[in-house]
């Protein structure tokens, strides 16, 4: 399989589980912080370090298949345009604390996400190469 029809394909499979999740879960705020947003991409970054620093460096994963993964489920299952858009809309209303407090929440939840991820993944990749 192509990495293109890769992508294709886990794009649409990413924003239909992130529509279900949506139907799931209503967006709710913290000021202007998208709760369902924010956690979505927070677990999206979680997901992608875990995967890129353990089971991608495995032997034998095919390219297409971290394609259809990474940019196309992950791309469109987290949605850094959800943020940007809930920034926006708070900054247009004046709530500019809240929107840079939701900024700077999604920024560092988002990067310890992906830290940790890269962490937890290169610790089973470490595993799965003694065994």
């Amino acid at each position: 399989m192509s990495a293109v029809l890769a992508v294709f394909v886990g794009g649409i499979i990413g924003t239909l589980a992130r529509f279900g999740l949506d139907l799931w879960w209503p967006h709710e705020t913290l000021g202007s912080l998208s709760v369902s947003t924010a956690f979505v991409n927070v677990v999206g970054s979680f997901a992608l370090g875990f995967l890129v620093g353990g089971i991608w460096k495995r032997p034998g994963v095919p390219e297409w298949v971290k394609a259809g993964v990474g940019p196309g489920v992950l791309g469109s299952f987290t949605t850094m345009s959800g943020i940007a858009l809930s920034l926006i809309a708070g900054a247009g209303e004046g709530k500019w604390v809240d929107a840079l407090l939701a900024l700077s929440v999604s920024l560092v939840a988002g990067l310890a996400a992906a830290w940790l991820g890269l962490k937890l993944g290169a610790r089973t990749s470490s595993a799965a190469s003694i065994k």
